[in-house]
């Protein structure tokens, strides 16, 4: 009989979530892969406000646990909104960290989509971490809103996923990341 031997990989998932959409898929996917799953807070509250101008003067906030946790595994899973087609940022100072000490990534997110795809996400990846990811997915609330509806920003911010949207987001997800672990 010829068994197919699984190889273990040593994976972290971070995670950052302003509305907890994130939060709730990375942590099916850290159960569905057996991984850590590390959640991202920051010192002070955030409000529409301040990301914002976060990203309009390109600003990295404090974040615990600090970056140099993810250093040692094999691959590091980050989940995170897309904020004007940016990596959110309270990421930022995990890609700074992966610059210059390089390790293999992938980014994941669940965010609005009512503007469109996010065409220079990849290139703000790249910039930030000195590479592209492993895997990039980059899903959309938007697409799981009736089609009859004009989607807004109000309505994919208010958004919160449910326990069937999580279901598919996952099996979709994981069908992608086994193509790369």
């Amino acid at each position: 009989m010829n068994r197919k031997r699984r190889i273990h990989m040593d994976i972290a998932v971070i995670s950052y979530s302003f509305t907890g959409n994130n939060q709730l898929l990375a942590g099916s996917i850290a159960k569905e892969l057996s991984a850590e799953h590390i959640q991202i807070s920051e010192p002070k509250t955030r409000t529409t406000g301040t990301i914002a101008l976060d990203m309009i003067f390109s600003r990295t906030p404090r974040v615990q646990p600090a970056p140099e946790t993810i250093g040692g595994y094999d691959l590091v899973l980050f989940f995170g909104p897309v904020w004007m087609g940016h990596v959110a940022a309270p990421l930022r100072a995990y890609f700074k960290y992966l610059k210059s000490h390089p390790q293999r990534y992938g980014f994941l997110s669940i965010s609005g989509g009512a503007d469109g795809t996010n065409p220079k996400l990849t290139g703000d990846l790249h910039k930030r971490a000195g590479t592209e990811p492993a895997v990039l997915i980059d899903l959309h609330i938007a697409d799981l809103l009736p089609d009859h509806q004009k989607t807004v920003r109000k309505d994919t911010s208010a958004y919160r996923l449910n326990d069937s949207d999580i279901h598919k987001l996952t099996h979709t997800m994981m069908q992608k990341l086994r193509e790369v672990i």
